[in-house]
């Protein structure tokens, strides 16, 4: 219980904190979603939360409105190997800085995600597979244990594993860790020479 507490009132104080302090980085972005494709700012879908509840993500737009059909098989394989025929060319720079996902402080703010968790889902995977259920003990996160493992180029099967290894253990200090992992995963990415900002424009 003392652990539940701890963890909201970092989630909420941290995310408040964040939307404030990077309100220009975030202002910026939005500018260039939409200044460099035609469509919304943002992306918001459905997803599961804790328990089953059904919430809608906040995402920076990504992906251009007039993107091609493809299954769900392709879309898997071109994200594991970053090649989203279906992406914008600031959208791309986005994914790989994960600076898209910043919109997400906004869920976190208002208790349906945690900055630590399980990603979240969409529902229609929880329908078709009864064991991502268990996941569902707590809030999904901004980030996970397997996203600092891999992410996208992980198995759905080691996914599974790494998430209810989390639920099991979770605690304030290995959230910490998983989210100091986290940033230094992706500060590199900023600097990268096929990932500046200019060759996305």
């Amino acid at each position: 219980m003392i652990n539940f507490f701890v963890k909201r009132l970092f989630d909420a104080t941290v995310s408040f904190l964040g939307l404030v302090f990077l309100s220009p980085l975030l202002l910026i972005v939005a500018f260039l979603v939409k200044a460099t494709s035609a469509g919304p700012v943002f992306f918001r879908q459905e997803r599961v939360g804790k328990n089953g509840k059904i919430f809608k993500i906040w995402k920076f737009r990504t992906m251009s409105l007039a993107k091609p059909e493809f299954s769900a098989e392709q879309i898997r394989d071109f994200e594991k190997e970053d090649r989203d025929p279906r992406a914008t060319p600031f959208g791309r720079f986005l994914r790989k800085s994960g600076l898209d996902e910043l919109p997400q402080l906004i869920n976190i703010l208002a208790g349906e995600m945690s900055f630590v968790g399980p990603r979240p889902f969409y529902s229609p995977r929880y329908e078709l597979d009864p064991k991502l259920r268990s996941r569902l003990q707590i809030k999904p996160g901004l980030t996970s244990p397997n996203v600092i493992s891999g992410g996208v180029k992980l198995s759905e099967q080691e996914i599974l594993r790494l998430d209810l290894e989390y639920v099991k253990k979770q605690n304030f200090w290995l959230d910490l860790g998983i989210i100091f992992k986290t940033i230094f995963l992706y500060i590199p990415k900023l600097w990268k020479k096929d990932s500046k900002i200019g060759k996305s424009l």
